[in-house]
This record gives structure tokens, C-alpha cells and sequence, in this order.
């Protein structure tokens, strides 16, 4: 087991495959740097908080279509 804390290990990107939007039930793309999970149909981002994903709608952030 690694000493180094989850928030500094990441995202589990495996744990990527098993997740979908709660409002699309579509994909999920990984923002590495905002540490948040971006759901491109919803205009969503769900953050990611110590390497764990918090995917309630109140939580997520609006994302605008550039």
C-alpha cells in the first residue's frame, strides 16, 4: 500500500467504466486538473473529493458550452 494520500493518488480511472451521469445515464469524461467528472450532455461537472466522486445533482457544478 502507498503512503501517499488518495487525494494526491487521483481519480481511480477504472472506477470510470462503472459510473454514469445520474441525469443522462451517459459517459463521463475525467478532468484531472478541476478533479471533477464532466458530463458533457448535462452541462455538468461532479466533483471529485479525496479520490471520491460525489454524484449528487445539488453538488455537481454548471458547466457552460464553450
Amino acid at each position: 500500500m502507498s503512503d501517499t494520500p488518495a487525494a494526491e493518488r487521483g481519480f481511480d480511472r477504472h472506477m470510470l467504466e462503472a459510473l454514469v451521469c445520474p441525469v443522462t445515464h451517459g459517459t463521463l469524461r475525467y478532468d484531472a486538473a478541476r478533479q471533477e467528472l464532466v458530463s458533457e450532455a448535462a452541462g455538468l461537472a461532479f466533483p471529485i473529493h479525496d479520490g471520491i466522486p460525489i454524484m449528487l445533482i445539488d453538488e455537481a457544478r454548471q458547466i457552460k458550452a464553450d
